[in-house]
């Protein structure tokens, strides 16, 4: 700026050195007055440029001035591309932070001092109906209907939560959502909503499994403390006497099975999963498991009652079927437990069948069929849940737990396997493991 002064001035000076070298003092004053005047009008249009370009904005033509306004205006345009990086940046930034939030499993709303929506994310619009566009600035109070949401918003208390139906609700599939408020800023509120469905369901099912085990327990407890009051009060003959410690037993063996099988069900909740390493031939396992059943049906089934009749593949069948890698014992239970339910569900003289058979795609079937009384279509989805009885006198009766399918569903999901069931009233079930190629190993290849 000092430089352009000096310059002004040597200029002037020179103009009048001349002015006086060619007429005089008079032309000499003339001189510096038109080098003033157009130095002072190139000042005037250059200023006119600026002011035109700062008007119109950084895209207007003819910008690039010279002089100190032409500084000015490189040190404008710097100050805005740098501004403009800034902008951009923090652009990026919030996009970044709204995509965050658009990807979180919780419903996000931002809502204003007076409870209206300023944003929300895919998944607070797919919990309460919402369109982001149409409902931007709308009334969460008008939108969001609940009497229980309502009482939440005018007590101001958002210490907690408050539990809502959602949108989706229905009576054959609740869906359950968890709503808190949190103030932030001038007056603005945070809104968050959170699916609680599976908790609640899971809170429900651990409801009633203590609910079941503790009936479960109680009613044997039950009977072998009358049984133990009759033999401590009472002078029994020994005939008697036996009749009422074979009872004693029998509860005694129930309460047993059960402890036994909710332990399996830990351990197979717990475990870490089945080996790939290990082998457990089909052939022993399937030969095993029948001579099993066909002791409990022996012992289920009065001498005077004719037996069941069974169809299982002969030794020489099973030969070639290879081996299952996984842990051997799981395999036993899961298997054991279909034919014992068959058994148990089968009346006297009915067949049970036990199959195995490959699959086109390298996968193996490992079937349990009955002809016994069939299961109805609502119960089939359920029959895999703990404690679950179509029957509950009858299960009693013969002395299930309760907990086998359970333990089968959790033996196929740690093995790959699939649990399929198919039931016909009146004509018998059919309860069949579909294990994957790669827990398979043909014949002659398995080890153990």
């Amino acid at each position: 700026m000092t430089g352009r002064f000096f310059l002004f001035l040597g200029s002037l000076s020179m103009g009048a050195l001349i002015g006086a070298w060619l007429g005089g003092p008079w032309v000499a004053l003339i001189a510096v007055m038109a080098l003033a005047c157009g130095w002072f009008v190139r000042d005037a249009w250059r200023a006119t440029r600026a002011l035109a370009w700062l008007r119109q904005g950084e895209g207007a033509p003819g910008t690039r001035l010279g002089g100190a306004w032409g500084e000015a205006l490189d040190r404008v345009r710097r100050l805005l591309h740098e501004k403009a990086r800034e902008r951009a940046a923090s652009e990026q930034r919030l996009h970044t932070f709204l995509a965050a939030l658009q990807a979180s499993p919780n419903g996000v709303l931002l809502l204003d001092a007076t409870g209206h929506i300023q944003w929300c994310n895919q998944m607070a619009a797919q919990h309460f109906g919402l369109d982001a566009q149409r409902d931007h600035m709308q009334s969460i109070a008008n939108l969001l209907r609940d009497p229980a949401f309502g009482g939440y918003l005018a007590t101001g208390d958002f210490t907690g939560d408050v539990v809502l139906n959602g949108r989706e609700s229905t009576p054959a599939h609740p869906v359950r959502l968890s709503v808190h408020l949190y103030p932030y800023g001038d007056g603005q509120r945070l809104m968050l909503s959170r699916d609680i469905t599976a908790l609640e369901q899971a809170e429900a099912m651990r409801r009633d499994f203590v609910a079941n085990v503790s009936h479960e327990i109680r009613t044997p407890l039950t009977v072998l403390a009358g049984f133990v009051e009759t033999l401590q009060t009472l002078a029994l003959q020994p005939p008697e006497r036996a009749r009422y410690l074979d009872l004693m037993a029998g509860q005694a063996r129930r309460m047993r099975d059960l402890v036994q099988d909710l332990l399996t069900l830990s351990r197979l909740e717990a475990d870490t999963p089945p080996p790939l390493d290990h082998w457990t031939p089909v052939d022993e396992l399937l030969t095993r498991c029948g001579q099993e059943a066909r002791a409990l049906s022996r012992q289920l089934l009065p001498a005077d009652q004719a037996p069941h009749r069974w169809r299982f593949p002969a030794p020489e069948q099973l030969v070639d079927a290879g081996a299952i890698a996984g842990a051997p014992s799981e395999l036993h239970s899961a298997l054991s437990n279909l034919l014992a339910n068959a058994v148990r569900h089968t009346p006297a003289g009915g067949c049970i069948a036990m199959s195995w058979e490959r699959q086109a795609d390298g996968s193996a079937r490992l079937a349990v069929c009955d002809d016994g009384p069939g299961i109805a279509p609502e119960h089939l989805q359920r029959l895999t849940e703990r404690f679950y009885r179509i029957d509950r006198d009858r299960s009693r009766e013969h002395g299930g737990t309760g907990l086998g399918l359970a333990i089968v569903k959790h033996v196929a999901q740690r093995h790959g396997a699939q649990l399929q069931i198919s039931s016909t009233l009146g004509e018998g079930s059919q309860f069949a493991l579909v294990f994957p190629s790669e827990r398979l190993v043909s014949g002659t290849s398995s080890g153990s």
